[in-house]
Formats: structure tokens, sequence, C-alpha cells
């Protein structure tokens, strides 16, 4: 009888050890599976969602203004990029950096913020495994990093001006406001990167899959989360601790500008403010009444336009 109820416990077990590994590899893939919204799909999605830009749009593609480009990152895989020169660009540039599984497209309403009205240059990449950018998973943000740090360079001398030094914005929405947060705390980004602007970016991936495994799934974060993070770190080689732009705003000492939708409830409103917290000087938070998820432009895009083009005037010489 005891032999009995030992095989059962250990079949129970087995069981329950298989179904655990199961979900904790179907969670990793949720998360980091391959993109699919296309360039027609996030086109007509900018048309739909900020139709006052619609004539702007159209001009880029009549008068051929978006142009592409690509690089070689040091991991051999092929990275992408779109670009618009500006018309009295004078040596400034803005990296505007997408969110998740979005592409290099998707941020033209805030490439015209640059381009239009600031007249700069922009440049757009297609992040890891977005776009025509090579990659089979998506990074959250933190090896990405690497690859926009290989950008930089790159743009600079695409836009360089002998008349005018090089001055440089990064832009990030999302997971691509995570993105340029995880850059700021590296040590060895040029003198030239004058600014930040992240806007609805999280505080780590931990607390983003916690949060969202809960407001999607109603399931806590034991033992999902840990155990996706330690496969995580088994088969990309980082893990969801480390993915910290918390603690890469800690070694930042340029200038960042937090914007925030009050209503967020994909990267939860609370996450800004531990982010700003734990930045230091100088810096500037703007929380946005009634705004969801990314929808800050949206809601308010002449002040979203006027912040930030103040903030970042005011570190360009």
């Amino acid at each position: 009888m005891k032999k009995k109820l030992y095989i059962y416990l250990i079949i129970a077990l087995l069981v329950f050890i298989g179904t655990l590994a199961a979900t904790t590899s179907y969670l990793l893939k949720y998360m980091l599976e391959e993109p699919t919204h296309t360039y027609d799909y996030r086109w007509a999605k900018l048309h739909q969602r900020y139709p006052s830009l619609t004539p702007w749009l159209d001009s880029l593609k009549t008068t051929h203004q978006l142009r592409d480009t690509t690089i070689l990152l040091n991991n051999h895989l092929r990275a992408h990029a779109f670009y618009l020169r500006g018309d009295s660009a004078c040596g400034r540039t803005a990296i505007c950096v997408h969110g998740y599984k979005d592409n290099g497209l998707g941020l033209l309403y805030i490439a015209h913020i640059y381009n239009k009205v600031m007249r700069m240059n922009v440049l757009l990449p297609d992040l890891h495994g977005h776009g025509q950018s090579e990659g089979n998973f998506i990074q959250m943000g933190w090896n990405d990093r690497k690859d926009i740090e290989q950008w930089i360079p790159v743009a600079e001398r695409m836009f360089r001006d002998k008349r005018h030094p090089s001055q440089m914005v990064l832009h990030g929405v999302s997971m691509g406001a995570a993105t340029i947060m995880n850059v700021s705390g590296d040590e060895k980004i040029p003198t030239y990167v004058k600014a930040y602007v992240e806007d609805c970016g999280y505080t780590s991936v931990w607390d983003e899959c916690t949060d969202q495994l809960k407001a999607q799934f109603n399931l806590p974060q034991f033992p999902l989360v840990p155990l996706a993070s330690a496969l995580c770190q088994v088969k990309y080689g980082w893990n969801f601790h480390e993915a910290s732009p918390l603690e890469q705003v800690k070694k930042c000492h340029r200038p960042m500008l937090f914007i925030h939708g009050d209503h967020d409830t994909y990267v939860p409103s609370w996450m800004v403010y531990p982010l700003y917290k734990a930045k230091p000087q100088p810096k500037q938070l703007w929380i946005t009444q009634g705004s969801e998820h990314a929808y800050s432009y949206h809601d308010y895009p002449k002040l979203y336009e006027s912040k930030v083009k103040n903030f970042v005037s005011k570190y360009f010489k």
C-alpha cells in the first residue's frame, strides 16, 4: 500500500514539475517571441492614430526623405534603421527607439518633433528581431542597449557637420524607453550624447513580468517569474533582475526627461516614481493626466512637443 502511495506521489510530482517546466517555457516564449507587426501595419496605424501628421507622413514617401541603412553588429547580426536628415540640423541628431513588438516606423510621430519641428536629423532603429533587423527573439531593452550603443557613433558619422559640434538626444517609448535608460548607465557613452527622454519605461523586466503575469493571467510572481528568469539566463545569457533600467539610471548624470501617463496599466504608472527618484540631477518629470500606455503624445500633442523641445534645447548649445 505504501509502495503504491509513493508511486502515486512520484507520478504527481513529475506531472507537476513537467507542467511547471512547460508553463515556464511558454511564458518565456510568449514574452520574447518574434514580433508580428509589419511596416504596412504600423504605417496604417500612424495615419489612424495621428491624422494631423498625415500630410507630413505622406510627404516622406513622395519626396523619398525617409531612407534606410544597415550595420553589422558585434554579434554578427545585421541591424536596420530608417533615417531623416534635418534641413537645419547643424550636427543635432535624435535617436528614437521603439517599443515592444513594434518597429522603427512606429516612432515617426516622435520623429516629427525632432525632424519637422526642431529641424534635426533622426535615426529610427529596428531593435533586435524587429522590422528588418536580424534576430529571433526580443531582448526587452537589455542587450538592445548594446545595439543602440553601436548605432550612436554610426549616427554621429552619418550626420556629422564640420561647421558644428555633434549633439545627440536619445528618446525611447515603452521598451524603447527601457533601452535608452539602460544605455544611460553605461560609462563609455560619447560626450556628444547630451540628453535622454524616456516615455513610459519600466523599472526592470522582473517587475514588468510580475505585473503583467498578474494583470493578464491572475498568477502570482512565484514560481513562474524566477523560473522564467533562470531559463532566460540559460537560453539568452541575461536574467530579469539584471535587466534593470532602475539600476542603470542611478549611474546616469546626464539630463533625463521622464514622461508617464497616470492611467497606464501596461507599464503601471507607479514605476516612473522610483525611476525618477533613483536618477541623479539634472532631471524632469511630467505625468500626463488620464493617459494610458504610450498615449501621452496622442492625448497632449502640442504640450508633448513643447515639453520635449524645451527640455532638449536647454542642453544643446
